[in-house]
């Protein structure tokens, strides 16, 4: 499964992640950096009066493979 992870820079210079599991894999840069600078625009995420989405720094593809090792009988 591929998981499309969005980093930025908080309002107190931390990193933020948002994490997107349903995300199409072929998105293109313009796409996926407008789409960062629309989510910064709209100031929707702040946990304590810190903004969470202040500034686009990263996109990224994560790709998991799991390797069961016990699995329930059928």
């Amino acid at each position: 499964m591929k998981t499309l992870d969005l980093s930025f820079k908080t309002s107190l210079n931390k990193v933020h992640h948002v994490k997107l599991h349903y995300a199409n894999d072929n998105l293109s840069k313009e796409v996926v950096s407008k789409a960062m600078a629309d989510l910064v625009a709209a100031k929707l995420f702040s946990k304590d009066g810190e903004n969470l989405v202040a500034e686009p720094l990263a996109a990224k593809y994560v790709e998991t493979t799991e390797t069961p090792i016990i699995t329930a009988k059928d």
